[in-house]
C-alpha cells in the first residue's frame, strides 16, 4: 500500500525553515555545539562534493534526536526537507532478510533448505540456500555491478525475468565457498518470500515491518517521478547533470525502497532496541556468515559488520541511478548515524557518516591511516587516461555495456575535466582486488598537479580482460 509523506504541523513547518526538524523534550536532543558542527559537517561536504542535497537523521541513547535537509531536492523543489523520501537503494536489503527471517518463524520457510522447493530452475537451486542468497554466498552472478545504469535497464523488466536471466547462468562459484556481492540473489529470495508468505513483498513488508514501527516508506521506482527528490550524476569534473533513472523494476527487491532518513532511523532504533523481530533474528542478521573452509566474511543477512576508527558498526549503502546512501548502528553506543543523497558520485553519503559520527559518539583515540597498495594494470590506465584527456575510448578495450557509458556527453566531460591536469603524477590502488558479477573490481587514488580522482573500475578476469567500468570520481 502507497503511503504519502506526513503532512508537517506547523512547529514542523518552522523547522524545515530552519533545516532541521525540533527534537521531543524527552529525547536527550543534541548540544547547540554539535546541531552546529553537524550543520558545518553537511554544507561543507556539499560544497566540496557539488553533491546537491543530503538528508541526515542521527539516533542517540536509542532516540532519534536529529534529523535534517539541506541543499536542492530536484530542479523542481530547490529546498531539501526532511519529509521527503529518498532512494535508500540497497539500504532496503535489512529489510527483505528480516522477512524472511520472519516466514521462518512462522514454519512457512527454513533458511537452510534449498531453494529448490520454490524455484527449481535456477542454476545450482539443489546446493543453494535462501540463507546463501542473503549473505551473497550463493554463487549467482549479479546482474548489476555497474555504478551506472547500463543500457538494458532503459526498458522495463520484471522480477521473473531477471530470475531467467541471470539466474540460469552458471554459477561463478561452488555456494557457500566465496562472498561476491549478488543484487540477484535478493530477487531470487524476495520471490521465495512471496511464495512462502502467499502475499505482493510490499503487502508483506507494510503489514509485518513497516506498519508496526510506523514509517512510510514508498515503491522506488514510483518516485521516479514530479514531487520527489532526483538523482543527479556528474562525468569527472563535468557538470552536474539530473541522472536518467533505470525503467521499472530493475532494482525490486534488491534495492525496493525510497523512505525519509527519519524513517531509516526508526528501523535503528528497532535494531537497538531489538523490536519487531525477536532479539535472536537481530542477532542472526548482523553475525558474519563462515565460509564452507571455515573463514568468516564481514556480511551476515541484509547487514555487514565492520571495525572502523575503534568501534563496531552494522552497517549497509545503497546505490540507485543518482542517489547514495549510507546507514550505520553503533549497538554499544546505541547510536546511528543516517545520510541519505541524490548524487552517485562525491562520496558525500560515506564522508557525512563519518564525520557525523566523530561528532556524537564518545571520542576515542585516532587510529593510523592503512597504507595503500600499488598495482594493478596502472599502465592501461594511464593510457585509458589520455585517451580520455582527448575525449576519446578504444572500443575494442571497453564491453558494450562501458561503451554505452562513455556516450558523446560523457566524453565531452571527460575531455574537458582531464585535458588541461597532464600526466598524472601518481596512480595507486586503495583496497584489494575483488569479484562481483563476473568482473575483477578494483579502486585507485589517481593525483594529478592540480586535481585527485577516485578511480572506480570493473574488467572482465585475465591481464587483458576489457574495461566493463571505469569511472572517475573528483576527489
Amino acid at each position: 500500500m502507497l503511503r504519502l509523506p506526513p503532512v508537517l504541523t506547523p512547529a514542523l513547518t518552522l523547522a524545515v525553515a530552519a533545516l532541521c526538524l525540533p527534537v521531543p523534550a524527552a529525547a536527550q536532543p543534541l548540544t547547540p555545539a554539535e546541531r552546529a558542527a553537524i550543520e558545518r559537517a553537511v554544507t561543507g561536504t556539499l560544497r566540496e562534493t557539488r553533491v546537491p542535497s543530503a538528508q541526515v537523521a542521527v539516533v542517540r541513547d536509542g532516540q532519534l534526536v536529529f534529523e535534517g535537509a539541506w541543499g536542492k531536492a530536484a530542479e523542481t523543489i530547490p529546498q531539501a526537507r526532511p519529509d521527503l523520501p529518498y532512494q535508500i537503494a540497497s539500504n532496503s536489503k535489512q529489510f527483505i532478510a528480516a522477512l524472511l527471517l520472519l516466514l521462518e518463524n512462522d514454519g512457512r520457510l527454513s533458511l537452510d533448505e534449498p531453494v529448490a522447493r520454490w524455484l527449481p530452475d535456477i542454476s545450482g537451486a539443489d546446493r543453494i540456500t535462501p540463507r546463501q542468497l542473503l549473505s551473497h554466498t550463493s554463487g549467482l552472478p549479479d546482474y548489476w555491478p555497474h555504478d551506472f545504469a547500463f543500457a538494458a535497464t532503459a526498458e522495463p523488466v520484471t522480477p521473473d525475468q531477471i530470475i531467467a536471466r541471470w539466474g540460469s547462468q552458471p554459477l561463478e562459484f561452488e555456494p557457500g565457498t566465496r562472498w561476491e556481492y549478488s543484487n540477484t540473489g535478493y530477487v531470487v529470495a524476495a520471490r521465495i518470500a512471496e511464495m512462502a508468505g502467499g502475499a505482493p513483498l510490499w503487502q508483506q513488508l507494510d503489514q509485518r515491518l513497516f506498519a508496526p514501527l510506523g514509517i512510510r516508506p514508498l515503491p522506488l521506482d514510483d518516485t521516479n517521478a514530479a514531487g520527489f527528490p532526483q538523482g543527479y550524476h556528474r562525468y569527472a569534473t563535468g557538470p552536474v547533470r539530473p541522472a536518467r533513472p533505470a525503467a521499472r523494476g530493475w532494482l525490486w527487491a534488491a534495492g525496493e525502497l525510497s523512505m525519509t532518513a527519519a524513517d531509516l532511523a526508526r528501523w535503528n532504533i528497532a535494531r537497538i532496541n531489538r523490536q519487531v523481530l525477536p532479539p535472536e533474528d537481530w542477532e542472526q542478521m548482523e553475525t558474519p556468515v563462515r565460509l564452507a573452509d571455515g573463514s568468516r566474511t564481514t556480511y551476515g543477512l541484509g547487514v555487514a559488520r565492520r571495525s572502523a576508527g575503534g568501534r563496531t558498526r552494522i552497517e549497509h549503502g545503497g546505490e540507485s541511478v543518482g542517489f547514495l546512501s549510507q546507514n550505520a548502528v553503533w549497538l554499544d553506543q546505541r547510536t546511528a548515524v543516517t545520510v541519505l543523497t541524490n548524487a552517485d558520485y562525491g562520496g558525500a553519503e560515506n564522508a557525512l557518516t563519518n564525520r557525523i559520527a566523530a561528532i556524537v559518539l564518545p571520542k576515542l583515540p585516532p587510529v593510523p591511516a592503512r597504507v595503500a597498495d600499488t598495482g594493478g594494470r596502472v599502465d592501461e590506465i594511464r593510457h585509458v587516461l589520455a585517451a580520455l584527456a582527448a575525449g576519446q575510448i578504444d572500443p575494442a578495450r571497453f564491453t558494450p555495456n562501458a561503451q554505452y557509458y562513455f556516450n558523446p556527453g560523457a566524453l565531452v566531460d571527460y575531455r574537458a575535466s582531464l585535458s588541461t591536469l597532464g600526466a598524472p603524477l601518481s596512480i595507486s590502488s586503495t583496497r584489494s582486488p575483488w569479484l562481483r558479477g563476473g568482473f575483477v573490481g578494483r579502486a585507485y587514488s589517481v593525483r594529478y598537479k592540480a586535481q585527485r580522482f577516485r578511480l572506480s573500475t570493473y574488467a572482465e578476469p585475465g591481464e587483458n580482460g576489457r574495461w566493463e567500468q571505469f569511472i572517475l570520481y573528483a576527489d
